[in-house]
């Protein structure tokens, strides 16, 4: 995964890769003490195995399309879906075609 975070007010392009997704690499676009957005590649047949997020999640599909599983459940997402979980929830994804989607994680609050 590389590193390419945003400044404070600096605009990011989200569009899709298009042509250049198959040479394209996962990249964190920000990380802040309360927010992470990780742009995630998958080529097609890659897996992901199950896992957790340290905080609620949002999986927005950019381009080509995923399997999602949670809960039991596989989810198919497209260009344009938007997933949501709880922290903690346990999930797997899998490419069906190369893709690409904005993975953003809300981090709990850390108390003093």
């Amino acid at each position: 995964m590389t590193t390419a975070l945003a400044q404070l007010s600096e605009v990011i392009d989200v569009r899709p890769l298009a042509d250049t997704l198959a040479s394209s690499q996962t990249t964190t676009l920000l990380k802040t003490n309360h927010v992470e957005v990780i742009r995630m590649v998958l080529r097609a047949g890659k897996v992901i195995s199950e896992h957790k997020a340290p905080g609620e999640i949002l999986v927005q599909c950019l381009e080509g399309r995923i399997t999602f599983t949670a809960m039991g459940e596989q989810k198919q997402l497209r260009a344009g879906d938007l997933l949501h979980l709880a922290t903690g929830d346990v999930h797997a994804v899998e490419a069906v075609l190369d893709s690409s989607f904005l993975l953003t994680i809300i981090l709990p609050s850390r108390k003093a």
